[in-house]
């Protein structure tokens, strides 16, 4: 009778079919979960390790936490996989669909993918830090906040800017803040009636009673180009970055005001208009 039933369909009633099936399965159960904790384990462990090696090399502490975390969910994946087929559902397919979607969604982030891959370079290579006032991207600024897929900068007139970072890392850097030093390039332009040596006279007079500039390098002054309308005086003095744009802003204005002492003119551009008169 019991044959019967169970070859109608019927549950089975031998405790020797269930005990062979929990020692089957049960045992592959508790295999993949040792595999997940055992595992877990090592990815944490192996994040840990990681998080102190990049510590240690002093990269950047937002850099050192993404890496980080994102090694350890790798992993993770890994693990998770493993203690799947442990069970015996078969992974093959799994990892398909896994790998189509990750490629479907890299297509999808090509551009926040663009940034990341810029934001690393940013932060391991460093050709700016946060206070250095750059020229990237087109624009200018002082750098507020590095992230990995943005850079925040504040422009001279307190806009805020965020550039995303593979618009930085595909365009030139100029970073005015890294040297200590910048040399400040004038040009001064006196009339062709002016006499070169008293005019360049005064401008040494000018840029050396200046405290703000450097003794070494000595600054230049020379006589740099005869123009159009004007003869052209060079001068580039060295100033500490800080004192940049004070000293050129107070430097036009001295020499303004020394020149209209002196009689020395400013000449501007001109232009001679001759009229001839047609016989009709």
């Amino acid at each position: 009778m019991e044959s019967e039933n169970n070859t109608n369909g019927a549950f089975p009633t031998e405790p020797d079919y269930y005990i062979a099936l929990v020692t089957e399965y049960g045992l592959q159960v508790l295999l993949a979960l040792a595999i997940f904790i055992i595992g877990k384990w090592i990815a944490g462990f192996v994040r840990k390790g990681a998080r102190r090696g990049m510590e240690k090399a002093h990269v950047d502490p937002v850099l050192v936490g993404f890496l980080s975390n994102l090694l350890f969910y790798v992993l993770m994946v890994a693990v998770l996989i493993s203690a799947i087929g442990q069970v015996g559902i078969e992974t093959t397919s799994f990892v398909a669909v896994l790998g189509a979607a990750g490629l479907a969604v890299g297509f999808a982030l090509q551009g926040s993918l663009a940034n990341f891959a810029a934001g690393v370079l940013v932060i391991l290579f460093r050709p700016f830090k946060v206070g250095d006032f750059i020229n990237a991207g087109g624009v200018a600024g002082i750098v507020e906040e590095i992230g990995i897929l943005f850079t925040q900068m504040r422009t001279p007139d307190n806009k805020r800017i965020i550039l995303p970072n593979a618009q930085i890392m595909g365009r030139d850097i100029t970073n005015f803040s890294v040297n200590p030093t910048r040399r400040v390039d004038m040009v001064f332009g006196v009339s062709y009636s002016d006499d070169i040596d008293k005019v360049k006279g005064i401008l040494r007079e000018l840029v050396e009673n200046d405290e703000r500039v450097l003794k070494d390098p000595a600054p230049m002054i020379v006589l740099s180009e005869l123009g159009d309308s004007s003869v052209d005086f060079a001068v580039r003095p060295w100033v500490k970055a800080a004192d940049y744009w004070g000293f050129y802003f107070d430097m036009h204005e001295r020499v303004k005001k020394r020149f209209d002492e002196e009689g020395v003119s400013i000449p501007f551009p001109q232009r001679d208009v001759h009229l001839f008169k047609e016989n009709a």
